[in-house]
């Protein structure tokens, strides 16, 4: 198999976004969506203005601070709740029906219900990143603690080693490649759901900002805003791939990444 190192990667990159925006100039130019799609160039445009507003920045601020505070939540919650369930095998198959009850259920489904009752809020975002991220990231941390070398428990066990003790120090490390790899992914499904809060729900962010430009027929307004939501689905995706690269560093799982 043929591995690529960093710059190759980097160019192929590089053309891939280029051979993008070519085409989205072409199909503007050309019309062949009609006159739904402003030109490439006007777009990126429009968006630099747009960042380079204060008014922008909050908007930003809004929707990274819902989809950062439900994450977080949801990382505490879930990682308590899935050590509890891979510890106990009661808890596990009593908790069974309603987690896989709740796995297939987007976050939109409940939308309406949680607008109800919560209103158009930042608490309203909030509760949905938070209902959209803690079951991914509870099955992977059950099923990590489930995955636990059972050596390694018979030896803690052996040694007379208590059970939180173990939890911390057995338990907790090797189920973490597991934790790490369910935050990695929820993070980008946690700005997503901010977003849609405010697309639907009519939350504050970006999601509402790009609600009103499409019901008022701005079309670069809402293409600019959907680049902006891109730029930050990124940045998140990166963050996160970068922090469970130094958290576990010491993982085989990411010795092994490094070395494909």
């Amino acid at each position: 198999m043929l591995k690529l190192s960093r710059p190759p990667r980097l160019v192929f990159g590089i053309v891939s976004v280029v051979f993008f925006l070519a085409a989205w100039e072409v199909i503007a130019w050309s019309g062949l969506l009609g006159s739904s799609v402003p030109a490439m160039f006007t777009t990126l445009s429009h968006t630099f203005e747009f960042l380079g507003q204060a008014n922008s920045w909050a908007v930003i601020g809004e929707t990274v601070a819902m989809a950062l505070s439900g994450l977080l939540l949801a990382i505490v919650a879930g990682v308590a709740l899935g050590i509890l369930i891979g510890l106990s095998a009661t808890v596990r198959h009593g908790s069974k029906v309603i987690v896989e009850f709740l796995k297939p259920v987007p976050p939109i489904v409940i939308l309406p219900v949680v607008v109800l009752v919560l209103g158009p809020t930042m608490g309203m975002g909030v509760f949905l990143v938070f209902i959209g991220c803690v079951i991914p990231i509870l099955v992977q941390t059950a099923a990590g603690v489930v995955d636990t070398d059972p050596v390694a428990l018979d030896s803690a066990r052996s040694f007379g080693i208590g059970k939180l003790e173990t939890t911390l120090k057995v338990v907790l490390p090797s189920a973490m490649a597991f934790i790490g790899s369910s935050i990695r992914i929820t993070a980008p499904i946690a700005l997503v759901v901010a977003v849609v809060a405010g697309l639907f729900g009519g939350g504050p962010g970006l999601g509402r900002l790009l609600m009103r430009a499409a019901s008022s027929g701005q079309q670069t307004e809402v293409f600019s805003i959907v680049l902006v939501a891109g730029m930050l689905g990124l940045l998140f995706q990166s963050i996160s791939v970068v922090a469970e690269r130094r958290v576990l560093h010491w993982h085989p799982s990411q010795r092994v990444e490094e070395t494909r």
